[in-house]
């Protein structure tokens, strides 16, 4: 009678965790069930909105948010306080289920004072609530200085402001460079997103423009300033800008034991390499499964013409299809991915770090 309760919770317990178990005996899968049951962070979204559709299809999808306030001169109804007034709205709204990353600008960048009260700015933020610092694109690839250079990210006046924030334990999440596509032909891009998004924003396609930091020079610049800043949290955004390889992105890891990356609006990379070598791209999760970070870049903005039905149904679609990649080892197409690719299915132990334990 012992024998047989001891089966029977066994089994309720294999139930409630909605797991596979290999032949091994040893490995868990998670199974289409875990999507609403597993708890889950998107830790890159950008919610800038006094409405809260985003937020309600989080929670219906068991989402927590981390969205993120950038310093873009394309965001032309938002300044950065207005950014942060709206994401400590949701924050009211939706306690405990999304937090917020601040960022700083670099006006006044030519005053001698532009450190200081940088770091004034960013200590009230930190007062109001948010958890990090995100740095954006801009830097590297749009600001100039007073003699017309290129402000890059390892200038060494932004030494006190990251030695504030590393001093302080803050993470920093860096979009800095663009997919290596950027410096590309059109006809020549890896991905249908890429050939997408440069067609449609073309200040930003590099291969365009001339005069401007090569896509090695991004790089460069950012590792310098991990080199600089060794005890920095440091998250990649977009796979760290190395999008195109893993390998490359492995190398990066060995070297900065701080660094982690997200996978926002990048994994259409991995599945395009999974094309060509699953098993690599497989191994590359396993190994540094405690480095990755899941996230999309989708959000909501003030301005939006998105109904929120649409809305809903968008970023649902978005979250069930990367699942499906992370999870299953089904065949998958994707618009952004020219032929099949197979999903991963990566053991429930990886899924759980790159969803939240990370």
């Amino acid at each position: 009678m012992r024998w047989g309760s001891t089966l029977i919770i066994y089994y309720l317990l294999m139930i409630m965790h909605s797991c596979q178990q290999t032949k091994n005996g040893k490995k868990y899968y998670c199974t289409e069930s875990d999507f609403k049951t597993m708890e889950k962070i998107d830790i890159h979204c950008h919610v800038s909105t006094k409405r809260f559709a985003f937020m309600e299809q989080a929670l219906e999808d068991n989402f927590r948010i981390l969205t993120m306030n950038t310093d873009a001169s394309d965001d032309i109804t938002q300044t950065i306080e207005e950014q942060e007034k709206l994401a400590i709205h949701q924050q009211n709204e939706f306690p405990g289920h999304l937090a917020y990353l601040t960022t700083f600008s670099l006006d006044g960048w030519n005053n001698d004072n532009w450190q200081q009260k940088t770091i004034d700015k960013l200590a009230g933020s930190f007062e109001k609530g948010a958890i990090g610092v995100k740095v954006w694109k801009n830097i590297g690839m749009e600001a100039i200085d007073k003699n017309g250079k290129f402000i890059m990210i390892d200038d060494p006046k932004f030494d006190s402001v990251f030695n504030y924030i590393e001093k302080k334990g803050v993470p920093v999440c860096g979009h800095l460079g663009e997919p290596k596509n950027c410096w590309l032909p059109i006809d020549e891009m890896t991905v249908n997103s890429d050939k997408h998004y440069f067609k449609e924003h073309p200040e930003y396609y590099m291969y365009l423009l001339h005069g401007f930091p090569t896509y090695e020079d991004q790089v460069r610049a950012r590792d310098k300033l991990l080199q600089k800043h060794p005890n920095l949290h440091f998250m990649g955004a977009h796979l760290g800008s190395l999008e195109w390889s893993i390998d490359e992105l492995a190398k990066h890891f060995n070297r900065y034991p701080n660094m982690t990356v997200d996978c926002a609006a990048r994994i259409c990379h991995l599945e395009k390499q999974a094309q060509k070598d699953w098993q690599n791209v497989y191994d590359f999760f396993i190994k540094y499964q405690d480095r990755i970070i899941y996230g999309t870049d989708e959000g909501d903005w003030t301005g939006s013409d998105t109904e929120p039905w649409k809305l809903k149904e968008n970023i649902h679609s978005v979250w069930v299809r990367d699942w499906k990649f992370f999870t299953t080892d089904e065949i998958m197409t994707s618009w952004e991915v020219d032929g099949e690719f197979k999903g991963l299915k990566l053991p429930r132990e990886v899924i759980e770090k790159i969803y939240y334990k990370n």
